[in-house]
Order: structure tokens, then C-alpha cells, then sequence
């Protein structure tokens, strides 16, 4: 199936590795443009360079810290330079501390909600004057979540809290970007094999007394599938969701979890 992005130009931050390299690989591979960002500019470049290698497709990697708004207007303003538009904006960020409520304090909260909720709302007041201006049919902006804004998660008040902020204003930008063909949408990733899992599961295990394996295991049991999912599988489906081929879809969270959200809708 031809997802109609050859040409068009993605900007995918936080991508040196984990989701949001597998994202910008996909999205290189169906031919578009990519620019991605990482906080250590020589990962952002390497992975950009391997990226470009096996795909053929131009890539880009810049330095960015998404905490920080100087650094985000910035990398926009590199990328517009460099590509002349912005089609597609795919918003990532690590994701905030694990702990319980009673373990964390105020000065977290606020950490959290400038690296989970503030960077998607400056990245998206950076970009969108770009996209306003541009007549691409693939204009949009898909934000990466989690599967804890349906389904909270232990150990992660931080994440079940601030990311419903990144829902409600992914909900509210496409009832009021409808009528400009600005489509946006958020995906909602499960447990999946990346670094940034295995980090989670090893702050288990400090909390719990547990072993990396014994954590993983209850992991596994939670998903009706009975693995994790691979990097490719979320970005196979983040991918279509930001092209053309999706181009009815908008205001929706996409669950990519192999089943574990148990709730209805």
C-alpha cells in the first residue's frame, strides 16, 4: 500500500533511539524527508546518517533539548531552513520520572509537565505557522503517548497524570484545525522493547524486591498477545496514521499495545 508520503517532510524530535528512531526509519523508508532531533547532537547525526544508509531517503539529525523553548525554535526553524516546509510533526519526548505519589515532590510535577505537556504545546505553536502556510494534504501532528492515559500503570504517577494533558489538547487542536485540513492525533504505545521499558521495569524491581525477570514476566501476562511489541510494529502503524491513507482520521488516540487496554473505548 502506498501511504502518499514520498516528498513530504517529517519532524520527529527525540529520535536518536527507542519509538522515535523506529518512527523516522519508517517514515524514510515510504520515501519522505526526515528531521530529527536528540539532546547529544553526534547521536542525533549518527542515527540520522544510518537512517539515510539503508533507506536512501534524506535525513537530518539536530541538537534539541524539548525542555528547553530556545531549542525548539530553533530545530524548527533549522528544519523549515533546511526543507523549505514542514508537513508532518511527530511530537516525542522521554517520558517523565517513575514513582509513587509519596516518593516525588512538587519540583517533579513541574519537571514532568514542562518535558511531557510544554514541549508539545511550544513544538506546536513552533511549527504550525508553517503548516498554515503550506498546501500539503499530509499537514498534521501526532503525539506519542502512552497506553497509561486509558489504562494508569503502576509506579507511573507522572505519566498516568500529565499525558491525559496531552490528550485534551490534542483533542481540542483538531476541533479547531479541522477546517484548515490539519489533521491531529495521538498514539498510545504498550509495553514495547526499548531501553526506556527496560529502564521502567528495573525501577520495579527496586520498589518491589523483584527480579528484571519477575517483572517481566507480569508484564507479559498483562498483554493478550503474550510479548512486548517490537519498535517496527508502533512505527508501522504511527506512520500510517500520520499519511494521506489517513486522511479521514483525526481527534482519535491510537492504542498500539497488542491488546492490553482492556477498556471498551
Amino acid at each position: 500500500m502506498d501511504l502518499g508520503l514520498k516528498g513530504q517532510i517529517a519532524l520527529v524530535t527525540a529520535a536518536s533511539r527507542g519509538l522515535g528512531a523506529a518512527v523516522a526509519q519508517r517514515f524514510a523508508m515510504e520515501g519522505a524527508q526526515v528531521a530529527l532531533c536528540a539532546r547529544d547532537l553526534s547521536h542525533a547525526q549518527s542515527t540520522a546518517e544510518r537512517i539515510a544508509k539503508a533507506t536512501g531517503s534524506q535525513v537530518v539529525g539536530f541538537k534539541a533539548d524539548v525542555t528547553l523553548p530556545d531549542d525548539i525554535d530553533k530545530l524548527v526553524r533549522q528544519t523549515f531552513d533546511h526543507f523549505g516546509r514542514i508537513d508532518i510533526l511527530i511530537v516525542n519526548a522521554s517520558g517523565p520520572a517513575s514513582g509513587k505519589f509519596v516518593m516525588l515532590k512538587p519540583a517533579d510535577w513541574e519537571a514532568a509537565v514542562n518535558l511531557t505537556l510544554m514541549s508539545a504545546v511550544r513544538l506546536c505553536y513552533a511549527v504550525l505557522p508553517h503548516m498554515t502556510s503550506a498546501s500539503s494534504s499530509a499537514r498534521n501532528i501526532v503525539f506519542m503517548t502512552s497506553y497509561t492515559v486509558k489504562h494508569p500503570a503502576e509506579n507511573l504517577v507522572l505519566s498516568n497524570s500529565i499525558r491525559m494533558a496531552v490528550i485534551g489538547l490534542m483533542k481540542t487542536m483538531a476541533i479547531e484545525l479541522g477546517s484548515s485540513g490539519i489533521r491531529v492525533n495521538a498514539v498510545a504505545p504498550g509495553w514495547t522493547e526499548t531501553e526506556r521499558v527496560e529502564d521502567l521495569l528495573t525501577a520495579r524491581t527496586k520498589a518491589n524486591g523483584t527480579t528484571l525477570e519477575q517483572e517481566k514476566a507480569k508484564v507479559i501476562a498483562s498483554i493478550p498477545f503474550g510479548r512486548m511489541g517490537r519498535p517496527e510494529e508502533f512505527a508501522n502503524a504511527t506512520v500510517f496514521l500520520a499519511s494521506p491513507a489517513a486522511s479521514y482520521i483525526t481527534g482519535v488516540t491510537l492504542p498500539i499495545d497488542g491488546g492490553t487496554i482492556r477498556a471498551s473505548l
